[in-house]
């Protein structure tokens, strides 16, 4: 799980390749570990060829909904899992509303309400 604070304008394109840099290896499986995603699943509003050509250069296939086409991509049927996620995070008060003024108190935070949802699903998958 990889996380980033940003400005509530920022545009989510514009953090997508950094947020991809931040993703840390995968262990567990014999061989060397995974460094990224093999998909990244995205809906219009990241429909762009520089974007597109960035992902397939870092050996990732880009599932994005085409800007100019009609609804009903499909994509839809696979975005409940980073909603349902974000639900997870807001049920955690403290980072619903931001009360803290220095970024790195709220990351602290953030880090912690990431590593509480790690640890529910774990402990619930054993």
């Amino acid at each position: 799980m990889a996380w980033a604070l940003t400005a509530s304008n920022q545009n989510d394109v514009t953090q997508l390749l950094p947020l991809l840099d931040r993703v840390p290896p995968v262990r567990g499986r014999p061989g060397r570990p995974r460094r990224r995603p093999r998909v990244v699943l995205g809906d219009r509003g990241y429909d762009s060829k520089r974007l597109r050509q960035a992902l397939l250069e870092r050996g990732i296939t880009p599932l994005i909904a085409n800007r100019y086409h009609g609804h009903g991509s499909g994509l839809g049927t696979c975005r409940w899992v980073v909603e349902r996620t974000l639900s997870w995070l807001h049920q955690m008060k403290r980072l619903l509303v931001r009360y803290e003024r220095r970024a790195d108190m709220h990351e602290a935070f953030l880090a912690l309400g990431c590593c509480l949802i790690c640890y529910r699903r774990l402990n619930h998958a054993l």
